[in-house]
């Protein structure tokens, strides 16, 4: 596996890691948005944001798959059915897109902690497999761009938890909890796919850093930032 990360620190040295990042940002798995301020900033650029999409679906069909960029995503989604547009890739800047789309790269701009980025765009008629993140030191933003007409169709379960979601709503949740998605609609869901760095005090706020470093420089994200 990639988690290369791990010999550095041990799985225990992790562990204890993220037992005490749960202390100061507990475990759950949606987060109340008002301990999150900044997302009213990101809000605010929606119609900008939609505006950069709607030019990205123009060329909807030279948007890769996010298999073709990291093939660890064959497991969670059978066939050709999760799309993706890079801005960031743990901290790498993907220019090209981040120039074509200025909106939603100043938009970015406004998120403490930005590590990836990505136009997540699922098609219809498909389930994520249940999955879950490896490491805790990031928390998943998604603000929802095209959502389907029928939003009880479009959902996100983490546990016994459900949300939909709301075209210009935030959602932020613990990504390293079992989680799913799926969209039973005829319309295309598009999120706004950012991993966080999870807010914490200082040291552990430098630590979590370093690891974060440490997982962009394992070989299996140099090979997803080379694709991107």
């Amino acid at each position: 596996m990639w988690y290369q990360f791990i010999s550095v620190l041990g799985q225990k040295g992790i562990a204890v890691l993220e037992w005490l990042m749960f202390r100061f940002t507990p475990q759950q798995s949606f987060y109340a948005l008002e301990k999150f301020p900044w997302h009213k900033k990101v809000e605010e650029k929606y119609p900008q944001i939609l505006q950069d999409l709607n030019r990205a679906l123009i060329n909807y069909d030279n948007i890769p798959e996010l298999k073709e960029i990291s093939e660890e995503q064959q497991r969670i989604v059978k066939g050709n059915k999760w799309k993706t547009l890079f801005f960031y890739a743990y901290g790498e800047m993907v220019k090209k897109n981040c120039d074509k789309f200025p909106h939603t790269h100043n938009a970015l701009q406004n998120i403490p902690g930005m590590v990836t980025a990505f136009y997540s765009i699922l098609e219809p008629q498909t389930r994520l497999t249940p999955h879950r993140g490896t490491y805790a030191g990031v928390l998943r933003y998604h603000l929802a761009l095209l959502v389907p007409k029928n939003e009880k169709g479009c959902l996100l379960c983490i546990g016994d938890e459900t949300r939909h979601w709301q075209a210009g709503k935030s959602l932020i949740f613990d990504d390293t909890l079992e989680h799913f998605a799926q969209n039973n609609t005829d319309e295309i869901r598009v999120v706004l796919f950012v991993d966080f760095k999870r807010p914490l005090p200082f040291p552990l706020s430098t630590i979590n850093s370093f690891v974060i470093w440490l997982i962009g420089k394992s070989p299996y994200i140099q090979k997803i930032i080379e694709r991107v």
